[in-house]
């Protein structure tokens, strides 16, 4: 039901995931980013609480692979599951259980995993993986959304996706890039592309209003002067 990219900027050291699903509000229970630490996609028949439990792994000083070697251990249902993970370092690791729905596949590349079920090709996650590693020098935001784009171009899901998200952080505890498509009847990812562009020219703007509001610019609506 999603196909999804997890990738870090070895340039700036961001971490971020791009996801898309046919199911409803895949923001609220599959992306999962810390800063300095990693990022995580849980996907398939989803259970939340694993992208927390790989992101303290990882923060506790395991790589991608051990980390998720130690979280999966003994978990019920892992077959049920889809888990992609990248760590500080840049390194990754994936797990597919046995009881993944339709065509799954994945793909590894640098500093980067994307991964996906019910698809309409295998190709989807290499098309993903070589548009991340084709545009070094954007923001890690752009690279992650236009390897979503490029997974939907190479056949994407067999059925519509309704649901996408895009999740990054930078040095703060809180994400320095949050948007979510939670319902749209077509054209998921035009609508999330559309919030990007947005939103990329308030995001420092609005990190000022958190860091120091004195130093912020005027939020712009009535009543400000």
């Amino acid at each position: 039901m999603t196909f999804s990219i997890v990738g870090h900027c070895e340039r700036t050291g961001m971490f971020g995931v791009a996801i898309t699903t046919s199911s409803i509000c895949v923001g609220a229970r599959c992306p999962h980013v810390r800063a300095n630490v990693g990022a995580v996609a849980t996907q398939n028949v989803t259970d939340p609480s694993l992208g927390p439990a790989l992101l303290d792994a990882m923060e506790s000083g395991h790589a991608a692979p051990s980390a998720l070697e130690l979280v999966i251990k003994n978990r019920p249902y892992l077959d049920y599951r889809q888990l992609t993970l990248v760590d500080r370092h840049g390194g990754t690791a994936s797990f597919t259980g046995e009881n993944i729905l339709g065509t799954n596949a994945v793909s590894e590349g640098e500093h980067c995993f994307a991964a996906g079920n019910l698809l309409s090709s295998i190709e989807v996650p290499v098309a993903m993986t070589s548009s991340f590693n084709a545009n070094p020098n954007e923001h890690l935001a752009e690279r992650l959304l236009r390897a979503l784009e490029a997974g939907i171009a190479a056949g994407g899901e067999e059925g519509d996706v309704h649901s996408a998200a895009l999740l990054v952080a930078d040095s703060q505890p809180f994400p320095l890039v949050d948007l979510r498509v939670d319902w749209a009847d077509h054209d998921t990812e035009v609508e999330l592309r559309k919030l990007w562009q947005d939103y990329e020219p308030q995001m420092l703007d609005y990190l000022t209003r958190a860091l120091d509001p004195s130093a912020a610019p005027s939020y712009g609506v009535p009543g400000d002067e």
